[in-house]
């Protein structure tokens, strides 16, 4: 079953609290090579059949007009996942 994956960060030049949050955790727990974090969204769209440009051109709609708020996130990728990469749903 492939999957589309949908990415979605918040936009460059607006805070992000939480990655600040864990960044602050991580230099916590003495790593300090790590000097920034954001936290973004990942959505996994399992699809039945094959992926194509026009089943990825609705995927890229839908990630514009419902998985992100255009206002304070950017949609960063919309790409058919690796079969690797893909989480199982277990």
């Amino acid at each position: 079953m492939p999957t589309i994956v949908v990415e979605v960060m918040p936009k460059a030049e607006l805070l992000d609290p939480a990655g600040k949050a864990v960044a602050g955790a991580i230099h916590r727990l003495g790593e300090n090579r790590i000097t920034d974090v954001r936290l973004g969204k990942r959505f996994e769209l399992h699809v039945d059949g094959e992926v194509d440009d026009a089943l990825l051109d609705t995927a890229r709609q839908l990630a514009a007009d419902l998985l992100s708020n255009g206002v304070i996130e950017d949609v960063v990728s919309v790409h058919v996942a690796d079969d690797a990469h893909a989480s199982t749903g277990a």
